[in-house]
């Protein structure tokens, strides 16, 4: 009896672990999702920003070509503060990531990206990038 519950407490131990392993991996995907994203438009690369975003059609694809156009930048994209408001979800969820990146040589670019997650940390975690804003007031909330 005894070494049936032990047995039963692992299995238990390393399903919940399993699960936290994969919400906490959720997060990460979801940040290199966004840097990508970020990256393409400060390259100005029309076409890497909307291979990053799922479902982009037009107003998005208009703001992707300005973004991409108005923010090019020279240098390597620095995130300053990301507060995503998906993070942790246990769920699926959609909501606003708020960004604020930078290259060495300008000034901070504040901005918001439409996240949907989809799926739970048994079956797994989906991100979707569903759209990028312009630029907002540093002080601004999404």
């Amino acid at each position: 009896m005894r070494l049936a519950f032990i047995a039963v407490a692992v299995i238990v131990f390393l399903a919940v672990s399993l699960g936290v392993g994969r919400w906490l991996t959720a997060d990460n995907a979801e940040r290199d999702k966004v840097t990508a994203l970020l990256r393409a438009q400060a390259r100005g690369d029309m076409a890497g920003m909307l291979h990053e975003l799922d479902a982009c059609s037009g107003g998005c694809r208009a703001r992707v070509r300005a973004n991409a156009a108005r923010l090019r930048r020279a240098g390597r994209l620095q995130i300053a503060a990301y507060d995503s408001s998906t993070s942790h979800a246990l769920g699926a969820d959609t909501g606003q990531t708020r960004v604020v990146w930078k290259t060495p040589s300008t000034l901070t670019v504040v901005q918001c990206v439409t996240v949907k997650r989809t799926g739970n940390p048994i079956r797994g975690i989906g991100i979707e990038l569903l759209g990028i804003s312009g630029p907002i007031p540093r002080e601004s909330a999404c």
